[in-house]
């Protein structure tokens, strides 16, 4: 099918066919033209705006990754550092624990038969994580491994503790005796029950043995007084004190502060009275102060 177009002039007439397709063609081709030559020069600028934002959070988020990677290498290097060092600390607990054993007169079997290291159940078959486990394993047993020797070194030394022996005091003198004496008060004869140590206010008063503070408070005559139980029908008190460190039902060591040296009570000067106590009786504390 054609289209012809005729143009006619006073002396010329123009006439010229076309092809329905040619012409559809032409059409086409001339509104792709229209459409690119109308597009601003602004739409290109925003195109080429949004690419440069696209590769702006594109190099923001590599960014980020490295941090991110950064971090988690410190991190694993800090935890590789603690995984070492509780090895250490494992290391040190078993030496210590073997030397212990070995001053109780018992072997490397004798500590293991006592709380046997197993092989943790929980592994996750990552190979750091392992080993946190096995760690953590190990000084659970270790650490219940010294808690049973501290008590069996306890039991060792406890009948050493609670012998009384020694000065009630870090320094000090002996002042007064036990046994007949003139009274500072009244000046007549009277029993002093104990012994006197002098010294300067505020130096401490310690105990002669182990036991249990029986009496921590005033007491008439006594002063500020500290009364402790030892077992075995013996006790020992220190009065006069200026002030006590300790209360009833408190557990003391042997050499343990208990007061500091003051002049409370029927005093007349300075001084912590030292009696030793045998099932309710007084008796003379000076063989157990030179006792060792």
């Amino acid at each position: 099918m054609k289209l012809t177009i005729t143009l006619t002039g006073k002396n010329k007439r123009y006439r010229h066919s076309i092809s329905v397709r040619t012409l559809v063609s032409a059409t086409v081709l001339s509104s792709i033209f229209m459409l690119v030559s109308s597009r601003s020069t602004e739409s290109v600028s925003e195109d080429i705006a949004r690419v440069r934002l696209a590769q702006s959070e594109v190099k923001a988020t590599q960014q980020d990754v490295d941090a991110l990677k950064q971090q988690t290498a410190n991190k694993l290097n800090a935890l590789l550092t603690r995984v070492a060092e509780l090895s250490a600390q494992a290391s040190m607990l078993d030496e210590k624990g073997k030397q212990i054993a070995t001053e109780l007169g018992m072997t490397a079997t004798d500590l293991d038969a006592f709380v046997p290291v197993s092989i943790p159940d929980n592994l996750q078959g990552d190979p750091l994580l392992d080993d946190i486990a096995k760690l953590q394993q190990s000084l659970d047993v270790k650490s219940q491994q010294l808690s049973m020797l501290e008590s069996l070194v306890r039991g060792h030394h406890i009948h050493d503790q609670s012998q009384l022996s020694g000065r009630p005091i870090e320094s000090g003198w002996l002042s007064s005796y036990y046994g007949m004496r003139a009274d500072p008060f009244t000046g007549e004869p009277a029993l002093h029950k104990g012994l006197d140590f002098a010294g300067k206010a505020g130096d401490n008063v310690i105990a002669t043995a182990s036991g249990i503070v029986t009496w921590a408070g005033e007491r008439f005559g006594y002063g500020h007084l500290v009364e402790i139980d030892h077992g075995d029908g013996y006790v020992s008190r220190y009065g006069h004190n200026d002030t006590l460190k300790v209360s009833v039902g408190d557990v003391v060591t042997k050499g343990q502060p208990i007061a500091q040296m003051g002049n409370t009570g029927r005093s007349t000067g300075v001084h912590v009275h030292y009696e030793v106590i045998r099932n309710g009786k007084q008796i003379d504390p000076l063989p157990f102060v030179y006792k060792k």
